[in-house]
């Protein structure tokens, strides 16, 4: 008998599955890799090797206006490590630039004083220039053409004004644009909301590349990418982070061949091989990030891609914070059949797309293939709403599942952390 520990909020439930049914169990071995230095010291090796790229303090030579953009309040981005050396060696080239530290909001609220003191310190808060991105506030945003995808770009003037544009930043798995980190910074960190729309349309998401550890063909990683060039994205310190939020690696240089670089690394860490199953656990690696039902929709992605059709998915997720997102609810709740939702969401083309529309669209996507069964602490009543079957416990979504298949001997794979896997 298998006993895997499975995070849930701030503790741990525990599955028991035969031996005989137990298929496998992925994990990420990040959490086993010793770079044996520190994160300030990975970070400085990185600076002083760039790839692709000079040293950041050379770009600096002769630019009076410099923008670093910076991640905001809602990313582990350990900017306490980052910004102070950006900040140095862009000094080191031009004592007397300009610089001002953009905060790649996206679409989200406004950052608050507070948050930027715990994010960078108070002495960076106090001494440096911030301003905070606002995605809806037209008079600071210009035009830069249209993304490959033929959506119309338009991105915060104060980075493309810059001499010298500079990004912050750290790089994870990301269920539809492959990896986060690098060209994110510019899009959808510092556009205006209809760009984010755009790349986000419902096109792109249904296309397969787009989906967590790809890169390649990917349609919302090549506009990212072209929104980042065209912005003038220059420099990008990014850093893979392990369960403990610590620096494990660091990359500096290219925004493209940096990037590529760091997601390789992460790649060979945390990518994985399918187990085909019946009953696939999941979760969303436990608190913070399991805290609504919106963000546990990255978990079941990993679980979506080793499910057998027909199958079932297991989610546990504390979700102690609700739905998360009223759009979201709004767009899974217009109707009883998931099929008419995915229609609705397949005929709308980019100019219309609505937020959270994508989310939405990818828990539908799952929903085709497998029925989801899952244990929080949410209510019933809205987690029957979004199409999914409540429990709330391990041995009762176990017995349901096995229900729902007619058989009590359905092969089971265990997924601990479904957001820090990349299933292939």
């Amino acid at each position: 008998m298998a006993r895997i520990k499975l995070p849930y909020g701030k503790e741990k439930l525990t599955v028991n599955v035969d031996d005989s049914r137990l298929q496998g169990v992925l994990v990420s071995h990040i959490e086993e890799y010793d770079p044996h230095k520190t994160g300030e010291e990975l970070v400085e090796e990185a600076m002083a090797h760039p790839i692709g790229s000079a040293p950041l303090f050379e770009l600096a030579k002769g630019k009076n206006k410099v923008t670093v953009i910076a991640s905001d309040h809602t990313r582990p981005v350990p900017s306490k490590i980052l910004m102070p050396v950006l900040l140095r060696e862009i000094r080191k080239g031009n004592p007397a630039a300009e610089i001002t530290i953009l905060i790649a909001t996206g679409c989200h609220r406004y950052t608050t004083k507070e948050e930027l003191v715990a994010k960078f310190g108070e002495e960076i808060v106090e001494k440096e220039r911030i301003v905070v991105h606002d995605c809806d506030d037209e008079t600071q945003l210009v035009f830069l053409g249209i993304l490959p995808s033929g959506g119309e770009c338009y991105v915060n003037k104060i980075a493309t004004e810059a001499d010298l544009l500079v990004a912050e930043g750290f790089i994870e798995p990301h269920f539809f644009a492959g990896f986060s980190g690098g060209r994110k910074s510019v899009l959808p960190g510092v556009v205006s909301r209809e760009t984010v729309m755009a790349n986000h349309c419902s096109e792109f998401i249904a296309d397969p590349h787009s989906r967590a550890g790809i890169l390649k063909d990917n349609p919302i990683h090549r506009d990212m990418v072209w929104a980042a060039k065209t912005a003038g994205l220059k420099f990008i310190l990014n850093v893979v982070l392990n369960g403990e939020k610590k620096v494990i690696h660091a990359v500096a240089g290219d925004l493209v061949e940096a990037h590529e670089a760091g997601c390789r690394f992460l790649d060979g860490q945390c990518g994985v091989s399918p187990k085909p199953a019946d009953i696939v656990f999941s979760t969303n690696g436990g608190y913070p990030l399991d805290q609504n039902i919106y963000q546990a929709v990255k978990g079941m992605t990993a679980a979506e891609a080793t499910v057998n059709p027909g199958g079932v998915i297991i989610m546990l997720a504390k979700s102690d914070d609700g739905h998360g997102g009223e759009g979201f609810v709004r767009e899974l709740t217009s109707s009883d059949d998931v099929d008419e939702i995915m229609d609705r969401f397949l005929s709308r083309d980019r100019r219309h797309t609505v937020p959270d529309q994508w989310q939405a669209q990818i828990l539908v996507r799952i929903l085709q293939k497998a029925r989801v069964i899952y244990v929080s602490d949410a209510e019933d009543e809205l987690v029957r709403s979004l199409h999914m079957t409540p429990a709330h416990s391990i041995p009762e979504a176990l017995r349901m599942a096995e229900k729902m298949l007619g058989k009590q001997d359905a092969t089971v794979t265990v997924i601990p952390d479904g957001i820090a896997v990349v299933v292939r």
